[in-house]
Formats: C-alpha cells, structure tokens, sequence
C-alpha cells in the first residue's frame, strides 16, 4: 500500500489540493486519510524491499482517485486506490507516471518486477439516484429496457457486436443523476457515459447483485457492454506498454465471466504484440474454495487467482486446528492445471489490507512463533508467497483488525491508534520509522526467501503430499530437472514430536537444509524418522535422485469409469512410480487434433476437464505419456462419450 510505505516527497501529500482534509484527502493523525507515501519513498526503500528477498513489488492502485468520499463523519480518503478518477494517471498524492517509469527502470535493474493493481468492476463514486434511494432492484422486479422499449437479457447479449442502445431516463432501474461540476471528471472520457453503468443499487452481496449491483456505492460498471471491454484492453495495454510486468484485478467475481474472456484474450495479445510473453495476470476471487477459485484458471484466461484457500487452511494449521483443511486445499490442486500451468503460480499470502493481518490472525497464544510458522510454511509450499509490506516488522492490529486497522504505516506515524498498536514481539508501535532489517520477522523472511532462490525444488518443484496426520504435515518438493526430494515437515503442535515419514526415496541419506532437528536415513521401504520442535518447520534433502520401479509400468486410468460422462471431469491415472510426470491431452474420436490438459506429478495424477461444451453422443479419446525418475516413457489411452 504505497500510501502506507515510505514518504520520499512531502510536497506532494496533498496531491496539490489546498484546503483541509475533506479537501485534499491528507491527514497523517486519521487511519482513514492519505498519510503521504508515495512513489518517491518507494525508491529510497528498494534496499530494504531487495534485502528482504522480494523479486517482485504489488502496488495497490495507484491511478488519481477521488481525494474524498463519503458524507459527514463517513467522509474517508482515497489513499488505498480503489475510487479511480483516472485510469490514465498516478495519483498526485503518490506521485506521477514519470516517476512510475523511473521505479519500474530501477527494479528491473535490479531483476526484480511490478505488478499493478487494476480495477474493472467500478470507479469512483460519481453517479447517484437523486432521491429515489439505492437499495438493489432486481432484474425480475425490473429488468433492463433498450432505447426503443424492449426487454434486454444482459446475459444472452454479454460481449456481442449487437450490444443494444440504451437510455439514460428509461433503460435502467434507478434514473442515474451526475452533479454537473462531476459530468467530465472521469479519464478515459467513455467513462462519463452513464448508460454504461448498471444503475441498479447496492449490491446485496447475493444472486446477481454480485455482477450487477454497486460495491458500497461505487459506480459499478456494465462490462456486458463490449464499449467497456474494448475501452479497459486500450487502458491497460498503454499501462503494458509502460513497463509493468503484470495486474492483480480487483474484485474478479463481482464481474459477468464474459468479460473474463475477452479481457485477459487482449491483454494476452497485447503482451505478445510488445514481447512480453511472461506478463502475469492473477485475479483476486475473495472465496475460500479451490471449487469456486480454479474455473478462473481453466476457463477465464487468468494466469492464476490469489489463494484465498491455502490463506484459510494455513491459518487454521498455525492455530492448532490441525492439518486436515490443508490436506484438503493441496488435494484441490489439479483443479487448477492447465496447458500453461498449475497451482504453483498461485500467489499464496497469510493475510492482506482487507480481512487484517497475519500477526493479529494468530495473536491469541504464541504469536511470534505461530506466525513465522506460518511463514515457513507460506515460502515451503507450492506457490509464489506474498507478504504484505509490515508483517515482516511485525505489525498487528487493533480493534477487528481489518481494514483500516491493519493499514500502518511504515514511517514514523502520526496517527495515535498505529502509534499505540502492539507489534508481534510484545513492544508498543510508536511513532518511529519500522524499517529494521534486524526484526526477527525480517530476518527469517530474508533467510526462507534465500533458502527458496539456493533450492529450485521449494520455488518451483512439484509439491507431493507425504502425512498430514493432526498438528503434523509432511510433504516432498521435486525439481523437474534435479528429481532430488526436498522433504518438508512441520510441526504446529505445542511440544517436540518425531514422525516417521513415507518419503519417496528410499534407502536416502537426508541431510538438513533448514531448520532444527537431526539427519536421517530413509529405510527400504522409504520410511525416515524426522524430529520436529514445537511450532516449527525442518527441510531435509536426499543425497540421490528420487526412486524409481524396476521396470517401467504402463499408467492405468482410474477415472473416469468407461461409459457416459458430463459436466467437470476428474481424469485420473494410477503410474505405480513413487514419483513420475504424465501429460494429458484429449480429442474427438477420428481427429487427429489433440488437446492438452496439462501435466500432474505423482504416483495418482490428475486433471480436471470441463466437457459441458461438447454434445452429447461426442466419443474422447485421453491419453495419458507418463515419464518415471529413470527417463522411461509410457502410454495408454481411454475412451468416453458425452452424454
């Protein structure tokens, strides 16, 4: 939150308004106001960000906002970015796009990346409906009327070339009304066009006020309307042409998936047209089930989605809840495999500026030690951690801890409740600078962050679960092209336990790599005997490749059963090698055109196929090419009908 991190030029913290606060948006003392970090003070800062660890920096929207909104004492600052005047600007108040270019020269300077945090859903709050209230109208009390008087269906005509006309006084349910002083105050000028808003009220966070009603007042835009598909590609592609290397979206399931799939197919094509092949587009899909996260993956064209799953299961561990949920969450992962990828792009984190931090998460009973467990865990597993600017000084909260009281600054404060908070090491906040790079939370985020960059298995490795038995969680982590198993487990139990983990390399000698505990010698069968401290987390590796059968064995498909299938499919295969990598790929019965779905680890590989838009009596073919850890390649095939 640029707002909240460093201020390197305090002449811009009113964004060049004058007058008081509810004029400008700036006062430091107020949780609520800009408090002046800025672009500038990111700069000075990249030390500090680069000796942490970090490859990449996600800023929270940094377009101009509307300085202020609300009414009365609800009157708030726009300095978290998400009320966006213009799309084509930084925020004054942060500083301008020159200096933008000149952050985004020095962090690739440096190899390190910027995403962006962009909005699609909304801007800032400009429309109202006079006296006529805001609460939602649904579609089946009144539904949408094109300019000529005729019932519109928003989904049957979402993204198409005929899009219908619409009227501002009888198209819609609420008669959207603008002050005049407001009638050109958004950028790009399309924007102003209030027929391409909903106009239907507040969201009721339920149905299909979810798309199409207003977050908390916020003009909610009609991305039905291919005006306003085509006019965010144009946005966001000069944005691409600027440098950044990627977006976080805001707000992904408050938007119709139509849009999904002709936006992130431009910013694609963008991409490719600028050389930019690597551009990373993740979503954030506030939900906490990989059965509701994965479809923005495998069918909307996002790269990946921010794990609010692995957020919830990994809280739940650190808390003594046990491993079960986490197990769960893992288990979900082929969901999320594609051509392109798997759940190891996901960008995985332990709290944020909305739901709090992880340092208020687990302050109940040995938060220090439960929260760098959770960060061991956050940069041992599968996934590309993300850790907001703050925890590693450890940063708490107060009151719920969300929010507003999970946004400090830091720089010295000047805001009494930041000042007045607790840090995770029991000593008070208080108005000083927090960046020290001796802070325990700094230190072992530095040291995990080393330990992933010197090992490429915990960056990038397949991820193979070995136990998740109560406080106990083991799993392997396999580079493709090493094939050494790197064996994590941990422990979020109160007191020392020794667990006697299945590994996938038997007869290994297993050094320690992290943490405190002993070697150890995997048995025959695999079986190594590995003791772990209270709260804590070991990383031990094989002194050889992973095993291998004796003699290649053919991969059997175990699902789906010979016969009729339909909807989401599991496709499975049972290799009988303790590690191995099979490809899927699919095709219609006669074509020689085949389809990949992706390439899964493990003795039980899986894919997901959605087989909805094929018609029924349609026979597939799978095929499944697995390879063992001794470069011997099988085949087998299965065949199915649609219907």
């Amino acid at each position: 939150m640029t707002d909240r991190f460093a201020n390197g030029d305090p002449t811009n913290d009113t964004g060049g308004l004058e007058g008081d606060r509810y004029a400008t948006g700036f006062d430091p003392t107020d949780t609520g106001f800009y408090q002046g970090g800025d672009l500038a003070g990111l700069l000075e800062r990249l030390d500090y960000i680069e000796g942490l660890g970090v490859s990449a920096i996600w800023l929270t929207p940094s377009f101009a906002n509307k300085p202020v909104q609300g009414v009365g004492a609800n009157r708030s600052g726009g300095y978290h970015g998400y009320w966006v005047t213009d799309f084509t600007r930084i925020d004054p108040h942060l500083g301008t796009n020159a200096e933008l270019e000149r952050l985004i020269d020095e962090l690739h300077a440096r190899g390190m990346r910027l995403y962006f945090d962009i909005i699609t859903n909304h801007t800032a709050d400009v429309i109202s409906y006079g006296l006529a209230g805001h609460s939602y109208i649904a579609t089946a009390a009144k539904p949408y009327l094109d300019a000529e008087g005729n019932e519109v269906d928003l989904a049957s005509v979402a993204g198409s070339d005929d899009f219908p006309e619409l009227d501002a006084e009888t198209s819609f349910p609420y008669a959207p009304v603008v002050d005049p002083a407001e009638a050109d105050i958004k950028v790009p000028a399309w924007l102003n066009d209030v027929t391409l808003y909903h106009n239907r009220g507040d969201t009721t966070w339920a149905g299909e006020s979810v798309t199409l009603g207003d977050f908390a007042g916020l003009d909610d835009l009609m991305t039905e309307d291919p005006r306003v598909v085509d006019g965010f590609i144009d946005v966001y592609s000069d944005w691409m042409d600027l440098g950044v290397d990627g977006f976080r979206i805001d707000t992904v399931k408050h938007v119709n998936e139509e849009f999904w799939a002709a936006f992130t197919e431009g910013l694609d094509a963008h991409a490719a047209e600028i050389g930019k092949d690597d551009f990373f587009v993740f979503g954030e899909v506030f939900d906490a089930d990989p059965n509701l996260l994965a479809p923005y993956v495998r069918d909307r064209g996002f790269d990946a989605v921010l794990d609010f799953a692995f957020q919830s299961a990994a809280l739940d561990f650190v808390n003594g809840a046990g491993s079960a949920h986490l197990a769960e969450v893992f288990a979900g992962d082929a969901g999320y495999t594609t051509a392109d990828g798997d759940a190891r792009a996901l960008p995985t984190f332990l709290g944020n500026h909305d739901m709090g931090r992880i340092g208020y998460l687990v302050r109940d009973q040995d938060a220090l030690a439960r929260d760098e467990l959770a960060h061991e865990l956050l940069f041992l597993a599968r996934g590309q951690p993300v850790v907001y600017a703050g925890d590693e000084q450890g940063f708490v909260g107060a009151g719920d801890g969300a929010d507003r009281h999970a946004r400090q600054s830091l720089f010295a404060t000047a805001t009494p409740e930041y000042a007045d908070q607790p840090l995770i090491t029991g000593e008070i906040a208080g108005a000083v600078d927090r960046y020290d790079p001796d802070a325990p939370l700094y230190r072992l985020i530095a040291e995990l962050a080393e330990l992933r960059k010197s090992h490429p298995a915990l960056a990038t490795g397949a991820q193979l679960e070995r136990i998740a038995d109560g406080s106990s969680y083991a799993f392997s982590r396999v580079d493709h092209a090493e094939r050494v198993e790197h064996l994590v487990v941990l422990n979020a139990g109160g007191r020392e336990v020794t667990i006697d983990v299945p590994t996938l390399t038997p007869g290994a000698a297993f050094s320690v790599l992290y943490g405190e505990t002993d070697a150890t010698t995997a048995d025959a069968d695999g079986v190594a005997s590995v003791a772990v401290p209270p709260l804590s987390a070991v990383v031990l590796v094989a002194d050889r490749q992973v095993g291998a059968p004796d003699a290649a064995v053919a991969p059997v498909f175990t699902s789906p059963e010979p016969g009729e299938i339909d909807g989401i499919v599991h496709v499975d295969v049972d290799t009988g090698a303790l590690w191995s990598e099979t490809s899927f790929s699919w095709r219609e019965v006669g074509s020689d055109e085949w389809h990949g779905l992706g390439t899964a680890t493990g003795p039980g590989a899986r894919v997901v196929h959605d087989v909805r838009p094929l018609a029924d009596g349609t026979r597939i073919e799978y095929r499944a090419v697995t390879i063992d850890a001794h470069d011997r390649r099988t085949a087998a095939s299965h065949v199915v009908t649609i219907g």
